[in-house]
């Protein structure tokens, strides 16, 4: 009898596909395979690690009641990065409106709220690093947070941000520089800056 642990991603899904009612022992495997992955990008796109967890869940169900859809011209993951990426940012254009500021505009320079802070020395039961990885891109404002996270942890084309965000090529290009300059800038100087948007 084979393990189902030891089959690739495409045999998974072949196998629940073609599995009856009740039987989710392969998409158990596969949900096990990624839930770190999933899990870690729902944190990183929302900038909440309490809502995470629900939206983690959530997007394992849409996977599931999709399989039958999935035809296997893409990796298995690069579709579920898709879901999980439309999931994410669903919830957060679901949210209570927010207007965003430019933090480099003179005009912001005095508010309180752009000065940065230091990091919690300590990063808990996170690996090394992880911690302030996630409390940077925690601080940086979503219209930047989410093409960045898009880009450099799903691997996702410019074009397909731009038709997901429903924004410009040049504007996502632009958010993804800018996002990066101010990972770095944040990750580098070892502080922190959660930007108040003006109601």
């Amino acid at each position: 009898m084979i393990e189902l642990d030891t089959l690739d991603d495409a045999a998974l899904i072949e196998r629940a596909q073609g599995s009856g009612p009740g039987d989710l022992r392969a998409f158990d495997v596969l949900v096990h395979r990624h839930k770190g992955h999933v899990l870690a990008n729902c944190r990183y796109l929302t900038g909440s690690a309490e809502e995470a967890e629900d939206l983690a869940q959530e997007v394992f169900v849409k996977v599931y009641f999709s399989l039958g859809t999935f035809e296997g011209r893409a990796k298995f993951r690069t579709w579920l990065d898709r879901i999980k990426a439309n999931h994410c940012i669903d919830h957060v254009r679901s949210r209570r409106p927010v207007r965003f500021i430019d933090v480099d505009a003179p005009e912001h320079q005095h508010l309180e709220a752009l000065r940065v802070e230091p990091v919690a020395a300590g990063a808990g039961e996170e690996p090394a690093g992880q911690g302030r990885v996630r409390q940077v891109l925690a601080a940086i404002p979503e219209t930047l947070r989410i093409p960045l996270v898009l880009r450099d942890m799903d691997e996702m084309s410019y074009q397909d941000i731009a038709e997901r965000m429903e924004i410009g090529l040049s504007a996502v290009k632009m958010r993804i520089k800018r996002g990066r300059e101010t990972f770095r800038r944040l990750y580098d100087t070892g502080g922190s800056v959660r930007v108040q948007e003006e109601e």
